[in-house]
C-alpha cells in the first residue's frame, strides 16, 4: 500500500465511522422526523447541509476541471449555480416553507390537484435518479483511484454507506450527516487550494492570488494550440454560454432535494435565513473553484509540455491506470492536451480527475491527497443521502400512502419508506456503474430537467392565482418532454447516435428553453380551461402576504 493509499483509506474510513455515529444518534421514528428532520433544525445549521446537500461531486470534483478546460466560458457554472440560490431565497423557500408540507409533490398536491401531485412525485423521482446518477459515478472515481477498488466495487462502498446512514436518520441524520460533510470537503478543498496559491504565487489566498498566473497560463495554452484561457465564446457560442447560465440558475430553483431542506427550519424566517448561509457557505468553495482550475491547468500544461511519453510524471501513470488519463498510442513526445477523447491529443484527460489529482499535480504531500478523496465521497455522499430521500418519499409519502394504503399506521409508512430507497440505492448502484456521461454533464442535465418542469409551476403557483392544474400538468409534461428529447437526440445515450446541436445550443442549456415552453404552455391552456376554485385562490394569497394584508386586498 502506497503512503497516498493509507492516508485516504484513514481519512475515508474515519469519516464513514463520523457519518454512522451521527446518524445512530440521530434515528428516527416518526414520519415527520424521517421527512423534514422534525422541523427542528438550527438556520445556520441548515445552511451548512443545504450546501452539502447542492455542492455535490460535480462542484467539488468536475466543477474547477471544467473551469480548467472551458476557461472564460466555465464560469457558466459559477454564475448558475450560486445564481439559482438567490432565485430560490427570493421567489420559493418562504412560500413553500410557509405552506408547511413534507414534499414538493405535497405543495403542488394542494395548490393544483391530486393529479398534478402525482406527475409531480413521477418528476421528482426522474431529476434526482438522473443527479444522483453522477454522485455514484463521483463516489467510484475517488474509490477506483485511491483505494485500488473498481469502479463497481466503489460506488457499492458507497451506497452502503449512504443507505445505512439514509435509512437510520431519514432527513434528520442526514442533516446532521450533511453539516459534517460540508466541513469535511470545504477543508479538504480549501487546504491543497491554500497550498498549491502559496507555492506558485507567494500568496496563500487563491482569490486573491490566481490572477498572477493568468498571462503565463495564456501564453503556454497558445504553445499547446488551445484558445486563451481568460477569452470568451470560444469553448462554447455566446448563445449556449447564456442559455447553460439560466438552467442551471432555475434548475438549481426547482431541485426538489434542495427545495425539501427549506421545510426542515422552525419558522419561515429561518428559510430564509438558511438560503443566506447556504450562499455563504457555498461562497467558500465557488470563489476557490476558479483559482484551483488556473493553477492545476497551468500546473499540467508545465508538466507535460514537450516531455517524452515514457517520462511523464507519475500521476499521469497513477490516474491511467483508472482510465481517466490516456497517452495516445504511438506517441513519442507531449505536444498536444485535451478533456476530449475524440479530438486526437497527445494526452487526454479526464474533466472529473483535476481536483482529485491538484495535490498530487503540484507535488503536496501524501495525507492531504488522502484527505482530499476524503472531501471528494463527502460531497458525493451528502447530495446522494438527500436525492435518495427525494425518491423515497416521491414513491411513498406522494404514491403509495396517498393511492394504496392511506390509513397506513406510522411503522408501516417509515417500513415502506426506507423499502423505496433500498430499491432506489439499487438502481441508482447500476447507473452509477453505467453513467451516461462525466459527472458535471450528468447533474447539468438533472438541472436542466428540474428547470423545465418544476420552476415554472412552483413559481407560477405562488405568483399567479389563474394557474390551473390542467395547465400544470400539460407543462409539466410537454417540458420534461421537449427536454429529454433534445438531450437524448444530441447525446450518444440509450443506445442512440449523437447529433448536432440545433443552433449550437448544448444538451446543457437546453432546460431554459424547456422552462419557458413549460411556462407558455401552462399560462395557455390555464387561460383556456376552467380556473381554480375561490378557495385556492385565497390559500395563494395567504402564503404571499400577511393576514392583514391579504383580508385588506380581498375586500377591496
Amino acid at each position: 500500500m502506497t503512503d497516498i493509499q493509507f492516508w485516504a483509506l484513514f481519512f475515508v474510513v474515519l469519516t464513514f465511522a463520523v457519518y454512522i455515529f451521527i446518524a445512530w444518534r440521530s434515528r428516527v421514528k416518526e414520519t415527520k422526523g424521517f421527512f423534514v428532520a422534525e422541523q427542528n433544525i438550527p438556520s445556520i445549521a441548515n445552511g451548512a447541509a443545504v450546501a452539502a446537500d447542492w455542492m455535490s461531486a460535480a462542484s467539488f470534483i468536475s466543477m474547477a476541471g471544467l473551469i480548467a478546460f472551458l476557461g472564460s466560458d466555465g464560469s457558466i457554472y459559477l454564475m448558475g449555480w450560486t445564481g439559482g440560490y438567490v432565485l430560490l431565497a427570493l421567489l420559493l423557500a418562504p412560500y413553500l416553507r410557509k405552506w408547511g408540507k413534507f414534499t414538493v409533490p405535497e405543495f403542488v398536491g394542494d395548490r393544483y390537484s391530486e393529479t398534478v401531485r402525482s406527475v409531480s412525485a413521477l418528476v421528482a423521482i426522474i431529476v434526482s435518479f438522473t443527479y444522483v446518477v453522477g454522485q455514484m459515478a463521483g463516489g467510484g472515481i475517488v474509490f477506483s483511484r485511491f483505494l485500488n477498488l473498481e469502479t463497481a466495487g466503489g460506488v457499492a462502498v458507497a451506497a452502503a454507506v449512504i443507505f445505512a446512514y439514509a435509512v437510520l436518520g431519514g432527513m434528520k441524520g442526514i442533516t446532521w450527516t450533511q453539516v459534517a460533510q460540508y466541513s469535511v470537503l470545504i477543508v479538504a478543498y480549501l487546504i491543497p487550494a491554500f497550498a498549491v496559491a502559496q507555492t506558485m504565487t507567494g500568496i496563500p489566498v487563491p482569490q486573491i492570488s490566481f490572477g498572477q498566473i493568468l498571462g503565463e497560463l495564456n501564453a503556454i495554452s497558445a504553445e499547446f494550440g488551445l484558445s486563451q484561457y481568460t477569452e470568451a465564446f470560444t469553448a462554447r457560442p455566446q448563445l449556449d454560454v447564456f442559455l447553460v447560465t439560466l438552467s442551471l440558475m432555475i434548475g438549481t430553483a426547482g431541485l426538489p432535494h434542495v427545495i425539501i431542506r427549506f421545510y426542515t427550519t422552525k419558522t419561515v424566517r429561518g428559510a430564509r435565513y438558511s438560503a443566506f448561509w447556504a450562499l455563504v457557505f457555498i461562497g467558500l468553495l465557488y470563489t476557490t473553484a476558479p483559482a484551483v482550475g488556473a493553477f492545476t491547468k497551468l500546473n499540467l500544461l508545465e508538466g507535460v509540455q514537450g516531455v517524452a511519453a515514457n517520462a511523464l510524471p507519475s500521476w499521469i501513470q497513477n490516474w491511467a491506470a483508472t482510465g481517466l488519463v490516456t497517452v495516445s498510442p504511438g506517441v513519442e513526445t507531449i505536444n498536444t492536451i485535451s478533456n476530449n477523447a475524440t479530438s486526437g491529443a497527445d494526452l487526454i484527460v479526464n474533466n472529473d480527475i483535476l481536483v482529485l489529482a491538484s495535490p498530487e499535480i503540484a507535488g503536496l504531500p501524501a495525507p492531504i491527497v488522502g484527505l482530499v478523496a476524503a472531501g471528494g465521497l463527502a460531497a458525493a455522499m451528502s447530495t446522494a443521502a438527500g436525492l435518495l430521500l427525494v425518491i423515497s418519499s416521491s414513491a411513498s409519502h406522494d404514491l403509495y400512502f396517498r393511492y394504496l394504503d392511506h390509513n397506513a399506521s406510522e411503522s408501516r409508512r417509515l417500513l415502506v419508506s426506507r423499502i423505496a430507497m433500498a430499491a432506489a440505492v439499487l438502481v441508482a448502484i447500476y447507473f452509477g456503474i453505467n453513467p451516461p456521461a462525466f459527472v458535471a454533464q450528468v447533474v447539468a442535465f438533472a438541472f436542466g430537467l428540474a428547470a423545465s418542469t418544476f420552476f415554472p409551476i412552483l413559481l407560477l403557483g405562488i405568483f399567479w392565482k389563474r394557474a390551473n392544474a390542467v395547465g400544470a400538468v400539460s407543462g409539466m409534461v410537454v417540458g420534461l418532454v421537449f427536454t429529454a428529447s433534445y438531450m437524448i437526440y444530441t447525446l450518444p445515450v440509450f443506445g442512440t447516435a449523437a447529433n448536432e446541436h440545433v443552433l449550437g445550443i448544448s444538451p446543457e442549456g437546453i432546460g431554459a428553453i424547456g422552462a419557458l415552453v413549460n411556462a407558455i404552455v401552462t399560462v395557455v391552456v390555464s387561460l383556456l380551461t376552467k380556473p381554480p376554485s375561490h378557495e385556492v385562490q385565497e390559500m395563494v394569497e395567504g402564503i404571499r402576504y400577511p393576514s392583514a394584508r391579504r383580508t385588506e386586498t380581498t375586500s377591496a
